[in-house]
């Protein structure tokens, strides 16, 4: 008889060896386990989902609800640093010893019966942490969405609120080739007679055609809810509320205002259960935040942080990097997975780069430097455009600060663990070493 692991560690190895595969899209066999373990929430929930924003979507919810003064959940993921990041109660990260016992909680219902359930890392380590939400007496639960929608874990939970951000492609091999696929996919976390907030400017018709189809209340963002301003202040409207006189979400990067949107669409057609005061809204947005998302670093030179794992995202991340002013030199930080279109992401970025690091990271899924580097190789057409691969995101970062002068900047991107990487033993402060030229 196996030994029962007895760390956070020991579990998770343990969770990795149990399915064959690193993603089995469906719900039944999550399901089961969760009715084993009597899984279910008593205050509401808002479940997220979307291919970009997510993230920051719910940490402003998150951040918002906290200034008005209820218990908050918050699951998540991937993480950036720690495992226990991917859970937040009131604003913390959960403790390991609260995950080992419930990841034991979990595994006495999946092994209930023979044969047992067998399950994903993600299947298993999202029940752990939904047990841990439904036990922790909050007044609201807030879900993000790991892929798709229809068949993703959370979505076994009723959602009292869903919130679609933005729709693109990824993961195309598991949503489909198109937008239209992929919104249909995302589409499933709506249920009906509830409200769906998107935040999409121009969603598939296939999600405004699921909302009909299930009779859900469907809000869309420059339909039912919009957003006006100026460089110092911004406004929401919507079907029968407003603010105004609003500041710009602490986060970073236009996009920022799209999410910012949603949010207060959802807390609008949550407002009987969940009163928000206008103060709250106001502290909430200006003291969210979230590592990694257009994370600015100042210092000599500076360095952006930016998660950014697909074309889509990497275009907002170019559309931010080109109001930042003027660098002399940027320097870029690059390794990502190898599934990704990584030729469209590389062009999107070249105009700007100055000088390629490209990193070799700790999973399986990813490229290698060598790999990124012969990929660049065959798309360059800028001269006096360099480029090195190393062995780790720190590495790479190392060497750019090397080359750097203080008024240069350098940005890391292409995957949670590009930026996990160079933010594990805290945020970097940078100085170079050399000044420029006079």
């Amino acid at each position: 008889m196996k030994t029962e692991p007895k760390t956070l560690e020991q579990w998770l190895t343990h969770c990795e060896q149990l399915h064959p595969k690193n993603i089995d899209m469906g719900l039944e066999r999550v399901r089961t386990v969760a009715q084993r373990m009597g899984l279910s929430f008593s205050c509401p929930v808002i479940t997220v989902a979307g291919t970009n924003g997510k993230g920051s979507t719910c940490a402003m919810l998150e951040s918002i609800l906290r200034q008005a003064g209820y218990r908050t959940g918050l699951y998540s993921s991937p993480h950036l640093v720690h495992f226990e990041e991917r859970l937040r109660l009131n604003g913390d990260p959960v403790q390991a010893e609260a995950l080992v016992a419930a990841f034991t909680r979990v595994e006495q219902a999946r092994c209930q019966q023979e044969p047992a359930v067998s399950l994903t890392y993600f299947e298993f380590s999202t029940l752990a942490m939904l047990d841990l939400m439904a036990r922790s007496e909050l007044d609201v639960a807030i879900l993000e969405v790991g892929l798709g929608g229809r068949l993703d874990a959370v979505n076994i939970i009723e959602p009292d609120c869903a919130l679609i951000t933005s729709i693109d492609l990824d993961h195309m091999e598991f949503l489909g080739s198109d937008r239209e696929a992929i919104g249909r996919e995302k589409a499933g976390i709506m249920r009906t007679g509830r409200p769906v907030i998107v935040g999409d400017p121009m969603p598939p018709q296939s999600v405004i055609d699921h909302a009909k189809d299930i009779d859900a209340d469907l809000w869309r963002f420059g339909h039912d809810f919009n957003v006006s301003g100026d460089k110092q202040q911004w406004a929401w409207a919507g079907r029968d509320r407003r603010y105004s006189g609003l500041a710009y979400p602490a986060l970073r990067g236009a996009n920022q205002l799209l999410n910012a949107a949603g949010v207060l669409a959802a807390l609008t057609v949550l407002r009987d259960r969940l009163p928000v005061a206008a103060q709250a809204v106001r502290s909430g947005l200006a003291l969210v935040e979230l590592p990694g998302r257009f994370q600015v670093i100042a210092g000599q030179p500076t360095l952006v942080l930016d998660v950014a794992h697909n074309p889509h995202a990497v275009a907002a991340l170019v559309a931010n990097l080109d109001v930042m002013g003027y660098f002399p030199t940027t320097h870029v930080v690059f390794g990502a997975m190898a599934d990704k279109d990584l030729a469209l992401m590389m062009t999107r970025v070249s105009p700007l780069a100055d000088k390629w690091y490209f990193t070799d990271l700790p999973t399986p899924r990813a490229a290698s430097a060598s790999a990124l580097l012969q990929q660049w190789q065959a798309l360059s057409t800028r001269k006096n455009v360099s480029a090195t691969t190393h062995a780790d995101p720190l590495q790479a970062l190392q060497a750019a600060i090397a080359a750097a002068d203080p008024a240069d900047r350098i940005v890391a991107f292409g995957s949670f663990f590009t930026v996990g990487g160079i933010l594990k033993d805290g945020v970097p402060r940078l100085n170079a070493k050399h000044m420029p030229n006079l």
